[in-house]
């Protein structure tokens, strides 16, 4: 590696991380705004809302990785070139295409780093998330305790609390539960606790009343009680955690064993094998990206103008390509053996870098692009 390779490569990481530590900030900051209320307001500490939102990161960073690239190929490129740095070098005998050495090794840098995030951690990461969801959304005890709201802890369960004290006891406390309905039954008392015992959780409520109807005999009957217990642990029982979204099966099962994943979560052939050649093709059109964003700049020489047009045709270039992934996914949905279709983004990006790249090596198309951008008409 020359000296000029490693000073290119040195300034284009050190792009991608300051382009991916901005896109990641603005992102995060957008989602985590919904994510906190809904944490919060289930009565969940900052902890969960924290550890929720590290199981959210790679999916995130998945994301963003692409334009972090490209923005940090474009960026680089630009600024050596508007430095007249890329126009020594090219001067001096270098091609373009020996010029994007650097830009290849980045962007195999940057589709390790994505091969680790989409194939591996990000399923896991999802995998986690769901089943952190599935133990918040089961934690009852977290749902009782809001004061002055009318609570749905489970279908046909309305549990009301006007007041909390900070030792844990409950006031004004009402429970309605009408999941039996010939016989509904509801609850009030002016104190209760939760108590945690051997069979479960409890709702001990002291000094109240409990109103039962029974709808056959058209009756209604109440029961002063000085202490009654409501076992609040059946609400916390389910049938299971369901099917796995397509985003949480590991890698290796969508290679291995994707009959048997089909059948056990419910997912078709055509989602798995799309779902499987999605988690590759982001790493190759992160490679794709780094050589659009360098190539298409090269077709512009030095001007005291920049190169805003070859940015903004690379910007185009750009938008094309992920039109083209969300055309070709629906595609191999419905028919699994065009899964090499998932791959034409990247595989259009390298081949428009490689004539961008022909393009600006041929002398006399370098010499007529700069004459029509910085000729000065005489007087």
């Amino acid at each position: 590696m020359s000296r000029f390779d490693g000073y290119f490569l040195r300034q284009l990481l050190v792009l991608f991380g300051f382009f991916t530590l901005v896109l990641v900030g603005v992102f995060w900051i957008t989602r985590s705004v919904s994510l906190f209320d809904r944490v919060i307001s289930g009565g969940q500490s900052a902890m969960v809302f924290l550890e929720f939102t590290a199981l959210t990161l790679p999916t995130l960073i998945r994301t963003v990785m692409p334009m972090a690239v490209f923005a940090a190929a474009v960026y680089a490129t630009n600024r050596l070139s508007r430095e007249s740095e890329m126009t020594v070098m090219l001067a001096t005998g270098s091609s373009p295409w020996r010029l994007a050495r650097p830009v290849l090794m980045f962007g195999l840098s940057a589709g390790l780093m994505m091969a680790v995030i989409s194939i591996f951690l990000r399923p896991a990461s999802v995998d986690q998330l769901e089943q952190r969801q599935d133990e918040v959304a089961g934690d009852v005890t977290a749902q009782l305790l809001n004061e002055g709201e009318f609570l749905h802890p489970a279908d046909s369960v309305i549990v009301y609390i006007g007041r909390i004290d900070l030792d844990g006891t409950l006031h004004e406390v009402f429970v309605s539960d009408q999941r039996d309905a010939v016989n509904p039954v509801s609850y009030s008392s002016t104190t209760a606790y939760l108590v945690n015992q051997a069979s479960g959780l409890h709702l001990v409520m002291l000094d109240g009343i409990a109103l039962r109807y029974d709808q056959a005999g058209n009756t209604l009957s109440s029961t002063l009680f000085e202490d009654a217990s409501y076992d609040i642990s059946e609400l916390t029982k389910e049938s299971g955690m369901g099917h796995r979204s397509l985003e949480a099966i590991p890698t290796m099962e969508l290679i291995w064993d994707r009959e048997a994943v089909s059948v056990q979560d419910d997912h078709s052939i055509g989602h798995l094998v799309d779902e499987l050649h999605q988690r590759f093709s982001w790493v190759a059109i992160c490679m794709a990206v780094a050589l659009v964003g360098y190539s298409a700049l090269m077709l512009g020489s030095f001007s005291r103008f920049g190169l805003w047009p070859q940015i903004l045709g690379a910007f185009t270039i750009l938008v094309l390509l992920e039109g083209v992934r969300g055309f070709v996914s629906p595609v191999v949905i419905g028919n699994p053996q065009l899964w090499i279709l998932l791959y034409l983004p990247a595989m259009l990006g390298v081949v428009l870098s490689g004539l961008f790249l022909t393009l600006a090596g041929r002398p006399l198309f370098r010499r007529s692009t700069a004459g029509q951008r910085d000729a000065i008409p005489s007087t």
